[in-house]
């Protein structure tokens, strides 16, 4: 995880396109200035980045799915909830799935765990629209190929 660059995902572990689930893992920081004023004495990772985790890993399901035709946005978060705090150090699972498609959405229900315990939850809707440029599509699959996408399959 690399909070600096908002890159929240290491790891693509599995991917169903059958299932249409994905199930990826990142190692919050142990250093990182966010850690300085979220909070002095008591670092917690922010829920807002748990959140855009949460969409990471959707948005990286809905590209594979559409064999990166599409670029997906969030468009929405809906029944989000933080359940515990994230501390410095912690490794976390993120699982989404999709629920619906159509219309230029796609409707994605995510959870974040650390070990067994659920951190958050969230339902989360992306509009999907083309590329904005080459520059920022050859981005998204150099950073899909870091994170294992691209040979990810299950």
């Amino acid at each position: 995880m690399r909070l600096d660059y908002f890159q929240l995902i290491d790891r693509v572990e599995t991917l169903g396109r059958a299932e249409a689930a994905i199930v990826v893992s990142a190692v919050v920081p142990t250093e990182s200035t966010i850690f300085e004023g979220h909070f002095p004495g008591h670092p917690v990772m922010p829920g807002v980045l748990l959140i855009e985790a949460m969409a990471q890993a959707s948005g990286y399901l809905i590209l594979a799915l559409n064999d990166f035709a599409r670029m997906p946005f969030l468009a929405s978060v809906k029944e989000a909830k933080l359940r515990s705090f994230v501390a410095p150090g912690t490794t976390l699972s993120v699982e989404a799935e999709r629920e619906h498609e159509g219309s230029g959405y796609v409707v994605m229900r995510a959870r974040v765990l650390a070990g067994d315990e659920r951190v958050c939850n969230a339902v989360l809707t992306f509009r999907t629209v083309a590329f904005p440029s080459p520059e920022v599509e050859r981005h998204v699959r150099e950073r899909a190929a870091d994170t294992g996408l691209l040979k990810a399959d299950g």
